[in-house]
């Protein structure tokens, strides 16, 4: 049952349903299926957001969220992970940490995203205690970037005007000690929600990315290439068509298919669009993908300007490397 403080805090930090959908964000895309499909994820984060604000106990927390069906699960636990970075942020809690340490880890990946999505609501002096202490994990820290690229896709989603229309590029932060990636963190978030503002339209999507400075482009572009392989939502001619029109970022594109194959899998369940996604963005199978970022894990270094995330994604981008030649674009009809 819910608190009566819990659900205080719910009413003032949590929007309604109605409040995540393109028609209430005044998103370009077309109302179909496939916007019908991304519209119930944001939705899930809801969900899982005012679980966590309201449920007593871990316990509850999680058997909430194992009511969540399969695919949307680990969307939900962004939500909870959100709601518990932020009640955490604010009194010194350790809820995150037991989240994470317990039901929450096979979905770190997208927990992650979800600490990012406080972060959007966090002054920033409370982001250096946001991410809790995961020695066990073989993602952690490396992975906690993640929190940086939900940052940016909150932003993007929530505020598209200032983030996308006016390409707004927020100041850096020394994340990791690495303030200058911040900036190339926060924009793959962006890509992920150019993905969801224009409802998985490939043509829309590429047009979007193409509206930014050059130097933006490699990062955007794997933000979409993660969102169209985890959330999905168009068909193989689409997406062989998107991977055409990536031109020199088809492997920034497809590295970000790996990451999202690999958050599938460690989470015990990859859906039918995601196994199409990794096969025709990657040329790989999910479990291939996820052996290649297996493989080419970086976990230390002694390059104190360049991240062990970003030396990581570059290893995983080498294997690419020959499909990231310019290939000329066709416009799809229509």
């Amino acid at each position: 049952m819910p608190t009566t403080f819990g659900s205080l805090r719910r009413l003032l930090l949590t929007p309604s349903l109605s409040d995540v959908t393109f028609r209430r964000r005044g998103f370009p895309a077309i109302p179909s299926k496939s916007t019908e499909h991304l519209e119930a994820i944001p939705q899930a984060v809801l969900c899982g957001f005012e679980w966590g604000i309201d449920a007593h106990d871990l316990w509850e927390v999680r058997c909430r969220l194992d009511m969540v069906e399969p695919e949307l699960r680990g969307f939900a636990y962004e939500g909870a992970t959100m709601a518990c970075t932020l009640l955490d942020a604010l009194g010194r809690g350790r809820r995150t940490r037991d989240l994470l340490r317990g039901p929450g880890q096979p979905h770190l990946l997208l927990a992650y995203i979800g600490i990012g999505f406080a972060m959007a609501r966090l002054p920033r002096p409370l982001w250096k205690k946001v991410v809790p202490d995961l020695e066990d994990s073989m993602f952690h820290p490396t992975m906690s970037w993640l929190a940086v690229d939900g940052y940016g896709f909150d932003r993007a989603y929530f505020d598209t005007r200032r983030w996308v229309d006016e390409q707004r590029v927020p100041a850096a932060y020394p994340w990791q000690g690495a303030p200058g990636y911040f900036l190339r963190a926060v924009d793959q978030g962006i890509g992920r929600a150019l993905w969801f503002i224009h409802g998985a339209d490939a043509s829309a999507v590429s047009a979007a990315v193409s509206r930014f400075a050059g130097a933006r482009r490699a990062d955007l572009w794997s933000g979409v290439g993660l969102a169209a392989t985890f959330a999905g939502g168009c068909d193989a001619d689409s997406l062989a068509w998107l991977r055409v029109d990536a031109g020199e970022h088809r492997a920034q594109l497809a590295l970000g298919a790996v990451f999202a194959a690999t958050a599938r899998e460690c989470a015990g369940f990859t859906p039918e669009h995601s196994e199409l996604a990794t096969a025709t963005l990657t040329g790989l199978s999910v479990n291939d993908a996820r052996a290649l970022a297996a493989a080419t894990a970086v976990h230390r270094t002694t390059d104190q300007a360049t991240p062990p995330y970003e030396l990581w994604r570059r290893g995983i981008l080498a294997h690419f490397a020959g499909d990231s030649e310019t290939v000329p674009r066709k416009r799809r009809a229509g």
